[in-house]
Order: structure tokens, then C-alpha cells, then sequence
């Protein structure tokens, strides 16, 4: 294990049906070099992963989206998965947190469909980024310049398609958190 981020805390936001893989999978490499992650969601108590199109895990949840305070992070990930994407995209506590990440020049990290918040929260305009590929036009229809690449770099913005990419999402969050 590795202290490469040892002091930076990480804000991981989702709510029931994130692809499960987009969660575990930033969250276990950001904790083995150190970070500190913290799962905010809509609501206390639980949330419930998928596996695609299954049912997975319950996570525990550490603040609810409206008693978090972005300050006290480093960085926000967003995880995928269509009901929690389409969910929390809508959640005016969500799009609070990633305007002020945003405008702190703190990194976002974004896979799969997790984007969506982004579009909501009026951010994408100007940005390139890449998405599962059924959001390409969203993204491209609220101004962003989408490629198809397995993870891309856009200032402090890291975004990657789908679980496949989640190696190279990860090298690429890890290095910028540790810039």
C-alpha cells in the first residue's frame, strides 16, 4: 500500500443502481494509495449497487449530497450505472457539489454515465470528454467535444466510458490528486 495520497479525502457521489464496478473499483485503488473515501448519496443509511443489470452489494453511506461540504475534498467521482446516473442528475444538493468542485478547480471524475450530473449542472460546455456511448449526444448536444477513448484528460476533468477503462481512469485520478 502505497501513501501517495495519504491527508487528500475523496468524495465518491451516487445513490441506488451505480454500476458497482465504477465504485469499487476508484475506491479501492484511490484507498491503497492512501486516500481517505467517503461515499455522499440522496439519502443515509444504504445504497445499493448493480452489476450491470443485477442487483450487487450495499454500501454505507457517509453523508447525504445536502450535509456534505465540498471544501473538506479533494476530488468527486461519479460513478455510472442508468438509475443512479438518471437520479442524482436531477438532485439540486448533487449539482451544488460538482459547481463548487468545479469552480475550485478541484478534479471531477467522471465514467460511464455519470456525465449526465455533469450536463444537468450546466458544465460540459467547451469540455472534452468521453462517456458510455449512449451519452454521446448529450454530451454533444450541451456543447461538450465527446471522443471515443479509453480515459481523457480535460484541465482538472477525468472522464472514461465503462468498467473496461476503470485501470487507466484510475493511474489518471491517482496522478492528478497527486500533482
Amino acid at each position: 500500500m502505497s501513501n501517495t495520497l495519504s491527508g487528500k479525502r475523496i468524495a465518491i457521489l451516487v445513490t441506488d443502481g451505480f454500476e458497482q464496478a465504477e465504485l469499487t473499483g476508484p475506491k479501492d485503488a484511490l484507498e491503497q494509495a492512501g486516500a481517505k473515501v467517503e461515499i455522499l448519496s440522496t439519502k443515509e443509511g444504504q445504497v445499493k449497487g448493480w452489476n450491470h443489470d443485477k442487483p450487487a452489494d450495499d454500501f454505507k453511506v457517509n453523508l447525504t449530497f445536502k450535509s456534505a461540504n465540498i471544501d473538506q475534498y479533494d476530488a468527486v467521482v461519479l460513478p455510472g450505472g442508468v438509475q443512479n446516473s438518471d437520479t442524482i442528475r436531477v438532485d439540486v444538493d448533487a449539482q451544488q457539489i460538482v459547481k463548487k468542485a468545479d469552480s475550485a478547480g478541484k478534479p471531477i471524475a467522471v465514467i460511464c454515465h455519470g456525465g449526465w450530473l455533469l450536463v444537468s449542472a450546466g458544465l460540459v460546455k467547451g469540455k472534452t470528454m468521453t462517456s458510455y456511448k449512449t451519452l454521446k449526444d448529450d454530451l454533444i448536444n450541451a456543447g461538450a467535444n465527446w471522443v471515443d477513448k479509453e480515459v481523457v484528460k480535460d484541465g482538472q476533468w477525468i472522464s472514461s466510458r465503462q468498467p473496461d477503462d476503470i485501470p487507466a481512469f484510475n493511474r489518471e485520478l491517482i496522478q492528478a490528486l497527486s500533482a
